[in-house]
């Protein structure tokens, strides 16, 4: 058990912290914790790196927490009519697809390795930014205008690309 795996669990804790926050209404909590969960991402992958901290656990939890964040903010921000329930239903849809596209190659005995592509990162950094972003209108009463709609396009966008991509890649696998 290395630092950043502690951090890491840590941040899956905060999953349903910040999920509460914004079920309770408490947005400027909701805000804090989720940029507490981002920063400790940013820390552990630091560590990991700087003082070769890497570990099989880490690679596995990591991305893991990363998208149960991720996804739960989407849904809780949807069910709390902050964002409408269909940009929710894109962004668990695409991670849904490449986790059942995994244990499909794994069942036919095609497993394959799933790396994280350039599009897919930017999917990421987009999907946290907008989450924060729409945390942070609700905690401090921000006018989001139509940066919120052009936020949702870039978002549903970068979530179908990655997804396509994705697809692609496990079909390439899967015709080999």
């Amino acid at each position: 058990m290395t630092l950043p795996n502690l951090i890491t669990i840590a941040r899956l804790f905060m999953v349903p912290l910040v999920v509460a926050a914004i079920g309770a209404g408490r947005w400027q909590a909701a805000f804090v914790v989720f940029v507490l969960a981002g920063l400790s991402d940013a820390v552990d992958g630091f560590i990991a790196r700087r003082w070769n901290m890497r570990s099989e656990l880490g690679a596995y939890i990591d991305p893991f927490a990363d998208k149960a964040l991720l996804v739960s903010i989407y849904v809780a921000l949807s069910v709390a009519g902050a964002l409408p329930g269909w940009v929710a239903i894109v962004v668990v849809s695409r991670d849904v697809m490449i986790v059942s596209a995994i244990v499909m190659s794994w069942l036919l005995e095609r497993p394959m390795a799933m790396r994280p592509l350039a599009v897919s990162k930017i999917n990421t950094a987009a999907q946290i930014a907008f989450a924060a972003i729409v945390l942070a209108a609700n905690a401090f009463d921000l006018p989001l205008g139509p940066g919120f709609d052009v936020g949702v396009l870039v978002i549903v966008v970068l979530t179908l690309l990655s997804a396509g991509a994705y697809l692609a890649l496990w079909l390439r696998h899967m015709a080999v």
